[in-house]
């Protein structure tokens, strides 16, 4: 029970920061664990390692800033937090299953007039071998 106190404030963390660099073993110091102690018990509590954890939060908020549509698809990478536009772009088409751009060009127009909290709930990410499990293309 005490690891899940530390395993919540780890996730609130990657939550807040998402945009910051963080990596597990800085996680790990900053809860008195070891990086390999820390991975395997945030994937048991919450399905995932703390680093998919972080990008999953990631690609979420890219999501919505590239609803918007007033951000390049470099500008939303650097204010996410990543520092590769390569790194980005394969991450977000594994995790969305199209690029950015075409995420871009296609999602503004569809979720206009819907509340920003509802368009997150339906466009979500969803990891590829979760896809087949939900019934999604």
């Amino acid at each position: 029970m005490a690891d899940l106190v530390w395993l919540r404030r780890v996730r609130d963390r990657i939550d807040r920061d998402y945009a910051q660099p963080l990596d597990v073993a800085e996680l790990a110091a900053g809860v008195h664990m070891s990086a390999g102690h820390l991975s395997r018990e945030f994937r048991r509590a919450y399905g995932e390692p703390p680093y998919a954890y972080l990008t999953t939060r990631r690609i979420e908020r890219a999501m919505t800033l590239l609803r918007r549509g007033d951000l390049s698809v470099t500008e939303v990478c650097v204010a996410v937090g990543f520092s590769s536009l390569g790194s980005f772009s394969s991450r977000f088409t594994d995790l969305v299953g199209t690029s950015p751009s075409e995420y871009r060009r296609r999602a503004a127009p569809s979720t206009a007039g819907i509340p920003a909290c509802v368009a997150k709930q339906f466009t979500r990410p969803v990891r590829n071998r979760e896809a087949s499990a939900v019934g999604r293309p």
